[in-house]
Order: structure tokens, then C-alpha cells, then sequence
């Protein structure tokens, strides 16, 4: 399943708030640098999020940060903490809250740590999959799978004809930073839920 959609204002950026049930596929639409608070935060401003059921697990990607060039260094802030919200009573209050955050070591390296209620907390270095055998988890620097045709939408608007072309991709080449996790899909208690993500800043 595929699930994606953002928000933004000044504290909290949320994506996603969609019914994803484990059997039906779902997609959405995504933005990108689009709602004029995101300037001020670029690190808190989520791309996209997927979540999908795999097997025994559910998967789950957040996307953050400005796009970036090849060879650019990816998006890391210790005061933006990243949150990952699951209703599994459909009264749009969270149930479970899976959580990500960065910080720096005196070499000024970055780690990742990853904690949440009924899973065990993982950290360490970026960029190295972290994993207890039932849970895993990433963050680091990756190709945006995001899609666009910037022409062919405009051309699309101003003639009212669809004038996309499957081979223009405007963002191909670009990253973002993102957080994966992986965990077992008994973590959330339901075969059907609602998922969105948000961004916190101190």
C-alpha cells in the first residue's frame, strides 16, 4: 500500500491522513517545498509518506527535507523530532506513536534513534540499517521516489487537455532524507487503521 499526503504549519508538519487497511491498496497525492511555512523549516517539512504491508511486516518510509543534488548532503536536526501516528479505533486520535530523531557525537557524527510504544528502541549510526531481528529501521540520504512532470502539468492546466509524458521527470536525480522502518504488522494492533506523519520542532 502507498499512502501519501502533507500539511504544514509552523510546529507541526502532518502527512497523511488516510484509511489504510492491510488488504487494499491506497494512494494519494503528495507535495513537495509547496505551503510557504516550509521555507522557514526546510528540515521539518515532510516530502511524502508510504506505508505498505508486506508478508508478516508493515513498512514504513518518511521523506523529509528540501529536494537535493547528487553529491548534497543529507538533512539531519536535533531539534525536529520526527512521528509516525497510528489510529486504530477510527476516532482520529492516535493509538500508537512510532518516533525518529537525530543527534550529533562529539565527532560530530550523526546517529538515529528510533522508539515507540511495544517496540524496542533502536540507534546508532545514519546511513547503516539498524535491526533487533523482528525491527529494522534506516535514515539517511535516498533517490526521491517522488514523480513529476512540471511541463506537462502546466501544459495541462492552460489548454485543459491532460499533456503529461510518462518520460519527463523533473525531479529525477534529486534526494531527500529519509527514515524507513520496518516492524512486525502485530505491532499495530488492527487490520485497519488510519497513519499519518508529523514533525515537532523544541
Amino acid at each position: 500500500m502507498l499512502c501519501k499526503k502533507n500539511h504544514f504549519s509552523a510546529k507541526v508538519a502532518t502527512s497523511l491522513v488516510a484509511t489504510c487497511m492491510l488488504t487494499m491498496p491506497v494512494v494519494q497525492a503528495a507535495d513537495h517545498q509547496e505551503a510557504p511555512g516550509t521555507q522557514a523549516q526546510v528540515v521539518a517539512d515532510i516530502g511524502d509518506y508510504y506505508a505498505w504491508h508486506e508478508g508478516d511486516n508493515l513498512n514504513l518510509i518518511l521523506t523529509f527535507g528540501t529536494f537535493a543534488a547528487a553529491g548534497a548532503p543529507a538533512s539531519y536536526d536535533s531539534d525536529i523530532l520526527y512521528a509516525m501516528h497510528f489510529d486504530t479505533t477510527a476516532d482520529g486520535v492516535s493509538d500508537l506513536d512510532l518516533y525518529a530523531r537525530f543527534a550529533q557525537d562529539n565527532t560530530g557524527a550523526w546517529g538515529v534513534q528510533v522508539s515507540g510504544e511495544g517496540i524496542v528502541t533502536l540507534e546508532g549510526a545514519v546511513e547503516t540499517v539498524l535491526t533487533d531481528g523482528a525491527m529494522s529501521a534506516w535514515a539517511g540520504l535516498a533517490d526521491d521516489p517522488f514523480f513529476f512532470d512540471q511541463s506537462g502539468f502546466q501544459d495541462t492546466i492552460a489548454t485543459g487537455t491532460l499533456s503529461f509524458d510518462p518520460m519527463s521527470d523533473d525531479v529525477k536525480g534529486l534526494n531527500v532524507t529519509a527514515v524507513a522502518i520496518q516492524i512486525p504488522a502485530t505491532t499495530i494492533p488492527s487490520g485497519q487503521f488510519q497513519t499519518w506523519a508529523t514533525t515537532h520542532s523544541k
